[in-house]
């Protein structure tokens, strides 16, 4: 008695089992997810956005205390504030900016100008998304009687934040495939989770920010991400490129060996 063949079995698989081994419907099921994982990230960003606006008062309480508390370590730890200091300087928005036009650079010298598209594009459109989401939330930063550090401008989203988190977005899904599957991709992630954590918390260690303000930034900067990652998912499917998992994979694994594939 002969066994049934490939097609055979595959008819016999349900129907969304079907259309995730189907290359051309399993592109379009991944797009979904990726965009749904996008407005996923960006429906708290939303929701934060609004309480921030409405003054919600345990959002306010919550975010007084903590500033309160920090303050004041801060003034009793001078050096924990010089700490913060530095690394709030060295992890600037504008840094990062010049870190990933640098790498925008190297990829194009590699042929990579997919890749380099996609980097520019997340960069800028979290950059821009930033102050213009200021202006239009208008909230006043912390009002401290002894203040170890200022800033100017309105408080929320942070920028530190938002570009800290873009700038370990950017970093993990390019790198992620030169990692492969050594102890470098541990690094990585290890070094994205500090970039964004660490630059954020010392916006708040300072006194600049409430805590709702680095939260919120670090939720518009993985919505950005997301979603300008389902836009490359796209560009990936035009140019006849396998589906990968972005977490895994990054967002273009061929570079690393055919820098021209992208």
């Amino acid at each position: 008695m002969s066994s049934p063949g490939p097609d055979a079995l595959a008819t016999d698989r349900p129907s969304w089992q079907r259309r995730r081994l189907d290359p051309d419907q399993s592109l379009g099921l991944r797009l979904t997810l990726a965009v749904t994982a996008a407005f996923l990230v960006l429906v708290p960003f939303s929701l934060l956005a609004l309480l921030v606006l409405g003054a919600w008062a345990p959002l306010h309480r919550l975010d007084t205390s903590v500033t309160d508390a920090l303050h004041g370590y801060a003034l009793d730890h001078p050096a924990w504030v010089m700490l913060m200091r530095v690394w709030s300087e060295v992890f600037a928005p504008m840094p990062l900016r010049v870190a990933a036009l640098l790498l925008v650079i190297w990829l194009l010298r590699r042929k990579a100008r997919r890749l380099a598209a996609w980097t520019a594009t997340t960069m800028v459109v979290g950059g821009l998304m930033g102050p213009l989401l200021k202006l239009l939330v208008g909230r006043d930063r912390p009002e401290l009687l002894d203040p170890v550090a200022r800033a100017a401008g309105y408080s929320f989203p942070s920028g530190h934040a938002l570009n800290a988190a873009l700038a370990a977005g950017v970093l993990l899904l390019v790198f992620l495939p030169y990692a492969g599957r050594s102890a470098w991709r541990v690094v990585l992630w290890v070094v994205a989770v500090l970039l964004t954590v660490v630059t954020g918390l010392s916006r708040v260690a300072l006194g600049v920010h409430f805590t709702s303000d680095v939260v919120g930034g670090w939720l518009l900067g993985a919505a950005v991400v997301a979603a300008t990652a389902a836009a490359f998912t796209s560009w990936r499917a035009h140019a006849g490129l396998r589906p990968v998992r972005p977490a895994r994979d990054g967002i273009a694994p061929e570079v690393e060996r055919h820098p021209d594939a992208t």
